[in-house]
């Protein structure tokens, strides 16, 4: 008998919440109706398809006849439609209710859209831990694809890995698909009779090995340079096809479930937590991450047999790595548990769909691209928290409350302060600094900003190494999207700015006395004194009203004097205008006289990037871009705000203050290739206080937030 062998090809397609429409139509024109057009050209090729329920609530209301063509395809049997997370959340990630409902959740959606229910589910990132297939298997799923590196973690053979294998937990048989590198590296990046060829040598005279590969389907046009590959003059998928139906005596297109109902498993494994080998460089920190890479990438150069056991952090790890990450996902966790305490009903229903929104993972992590870097994607996740929290605090009862809590969950205690209008948490251990600061009615997140701090990739630019994509974007050699990168700009490593402390509002600067507006830039400025992350203690704690205090240190030349700060924040106003007000008293308790500049940083985001005219400072009645750079002096009143967005701040300090302001902005990369991202404004509120040994000072800044209108002006509580 002539050898024989399977393909099981499945396209995982996926648009983060909050993505923008013309960005979806256009992977759309270039990824997805293509490939539909393909299959249907070509009945005899089968294969799994996965769209994710942002992509499925895009299609059915902008290109619903699509929906209608794929359903055609399922009712043939030519696609095995896939489903998983609703919102593709990393299950890991998310409390074993939250998995579940988003589980059930797109197998409903599925089975009405297309008249089967799923019984493979697409797993985010190929982040698996060992306890996944409990919650899987409640839902109703009896497969998941993973990666090839989850079975060589696993210790399976390199010629064992042409299958699926089974492992459960607590009773829980699942099966698991692994998808094979060598496919997903050739396809389509390869020549076609590449991959015939490498199918060919894998094939047995028993048949029983199958091909897995699961990968994005925007790979096939939306990346760049794919799109001329696999649908313009070289029309690779088109050939592929053609092929994979000239070669169908020997060579079967299957789906997961299909293979599952003919063949059995090759055997039990018990997979260990881990995703594909680089998401694991991406989770740790800088220079750990970039020697993995660097060893990974040399001993898969020298054929080295150790690379079957390379693995780099956990994906949890991301929560680590950045702190805004973290504070994301602790409140998701908190929001879970307000929500999952409601009492059912439409008021309930409602609350839980924006927390599912909001446990979309794009911007739980970082990888070579976006992530928690794409302030839009970030806003618009974190605002379907801040509804689910402004609805469940209506039901219970508790948008006035005052409690302190680990809410970030690193052992010690945080402050959470919040009325009507707003959500304000305090982080006692830095600074006493304002790390959320949620407007409720526009449903947004004024302090999301991001810290500029290192990342491994950053070394390719201070090298001039700014595009090493010139082969790559020609299609030859590229294996990955991980090697499609260049620079949108030149001289981007003069940006490379990294911030000494958290990006926190309403933060205590000692700077300089001779500081200017230039020197300070966006915070720049080596800070005199210990109180800008200093632990403050709990003075006084009331409804609406914070009182803090920290004993720090400012250098005076060489000698450093004994400072007390603090610090009162007091919540007023109300849904449509929230206030926020902060005093700072300071005393110098040394045996002489300090002069410094004293200033009130804060970090806020308007969404200004790109000099969008929508968001803008204000000062003296003249308007500049909130991603503009600017100072004034003497000032009582200095506003800032978005109309899109129907959020304006006024701070009006006291005394008069000078105010300088600039752009915090990273430098990242994206599918385009490196570039500066505004992630939000920073502006210093200062004073020039000349303290004698025992004096006295005392500043401060009003905050008072307007609100145009109100996204959710009266929750259904029935």
């Amino acid at each position: 008998m002539a050898p024989r062998i399977g393909l099981a090809l499945t396209l995982h397609n996926h648009q983060p919440v909050g993505n923008f429409g013309w960005v979806i139509e256009n992977v759309y024109r270039d990824a997805y109706l293509p490939m539909l057009e393909a299959l249907e050209r070509h009945p005899a090729v089968r294969l799994g398809l996965h769209y994710t329920g942002p992509l499925l609530e895009w299609l059915a209301a902008e290109h619903p006849e699509f929906l209608e063509r794929v359903s055609a395809l399922a009712a043939r049997d030519q696609v095995e439609l896939l489903g998983g997370g609703y919102f593709e959340p990393v299950l890991a990630s998310i409390p074993e209710r939250d998995r579940v409902a988003q589980l059930v959740r797109m197998a409903d959606e599925i089975e009405r859209l297309f008249g089967r229910r799923p019984r493979t589910a697409w797993l985010a990132e190929r982040v698996w831990e060992p306890d996944l297939p409990t919650s899987l298997v409640a839902a109703g799923y009896r497969a998941t694809i993973l990666d090839d590196a989850h079975f060589r973690a696993a210790g399976v053979p390199e010629d064992a890995m042409w299958g699926p294998y089974t492992t459960e937990d607590q009773g829980r048989l699942l099966a698991v698909f692994g998808t094979e590198q060598g496919l997903r590296y050739r396809i389509p990046f390869r020549p076609v009779q590449d991959v015939i060829d490498y199918l060919r040598i894998h094939a047995t005279e028993g048949g029983e090995r199958l091909g897995t590969m699961g990968d994005d389907g925007e790979k096939f046009g939306a990346w760049p340079s794919t799109w001329k590959l696999c649908w313009g003059e070289e029309r690779w998928v088109e050939r592929f096809f053609d092929a994979l139906e000239a070669n169908v005596g020997w060579l079967t297109t299957t789906t997961p479930s299909d293979w599952l109902a003919d063949h059995g498993p090759l055997g039990r494994i018990y997979v260990p937590v881990g995703s594909y080998a680089e998401m694991g460089a991406w989770a740790l920190l800088p220079d750990e991450g970039r020697a993995f890479m660097e060893t990974l990438e040399r001993d898969r150069a020298e054929d080295r047999p150790e690379v079957r056991w390379m693995r780099g952090a956990s994906w949890r790890n991301f929560q680590v790595k950045y702190r805004e990450v973290n504070d994301i996902h602790k409140r998701m966790l908190r929001v879970s548990s307000q929500v999952a305490a409601l009492p059912a009903g439409a008021a309930r229903d409602q609350a839980h769909d924006h927390l599912l929104r909001g446990q979309s993972n794009d911007i739980y992590w970082h990888g070579l691209f976006g992530g928690i870097y794409l302030p839009d994607l970030r806003l618009a996740t974190v605002a379907h928290l801040v509804a689910a929290e402004d609805v469940a605090d209506a039901v219970a009862g508790t948008r006035t409350r005052t409690l302190t809590r680990d809410l970030d969950l690193d052992g010690r205690d945080e402050v959470l302060l919040a009325n009507a209008g707003q959500v304000v948490t305090v982080d006692l251990d830095e600074g006493a600094g304002i790390g959320d600061w949620d407007i409720r009615a526009a449903r947004h997140a004024l302090t999301s900003v991001l810290r500029r701090r290192p990342e491994a990739y950053h070394d390719t630019i201070r090298r001039g190494d700014d595009d090493r994509n010139s082969t790559a974007t020609q299609g030859a050699g590229l294996v990955s999207i991980q090697e499609i990168v260049h620079a949108k700009e030149p001289g981007l490593a003069a940006h490379l700015v990294y911030d000494g402390h958290e990006r926190r509002s309403g933060l205590v600067r000692f700077l300089p006395a001779g500081s200017t507006p230039s020197d300070y830039g966006a915070g720049e400025i080596p800070d005199l004194g210990t109180a800008v992350d200093a632990p403050f203690r709990v003075v006084a704690l009331g409804r609406g009203r914070l009182v803090t205090e920290a004993a720090v240190l400012v250098r005076t030349g060489r000698a450093s004097a004994p400072m007390i700060v603090r610090k009162v924040l007091e919540l007023g106003g109300d849904r449509l205008t929230p206030t926020l007000r902060e005093d700072v008293w300071v005393r110098n308790d040394g045996d002489q006289p300090v002069r410094v500049r004293l200033g009130l940083e804060w970090s806020l985001m308007m969404l200004g990037g790109g000099g969008n005219p929508s968001a803008w400072y204000e000062a003296r009645g003249e308007r500049r871009a909130h991603d503009s750079s600017g100072a004034v002096s003497d000032v009582d009143l200095i506003r800032q705000g978005n109309d899109w967005i129907g959020v304006s701040v006024d701070s009006l300090p006291s005394p008069v203050a000078d105010a300088w302001w600039a752009p915090i902005e990273t430098v990242s990369n994206s599918e385009e290739g490196f570039e500066r991202v505004y992630q939000g404004s920073s502006l210093l509120l200062s004073w020039l206080i000349h303290l004698e040994a025992g004096g006295e000072v005392t500043v401060g800044v009003a905050n008072r937030v307007v609100v145009t209108r109100d996204l959710e002006a009266q929750p259904k509580l029935a």
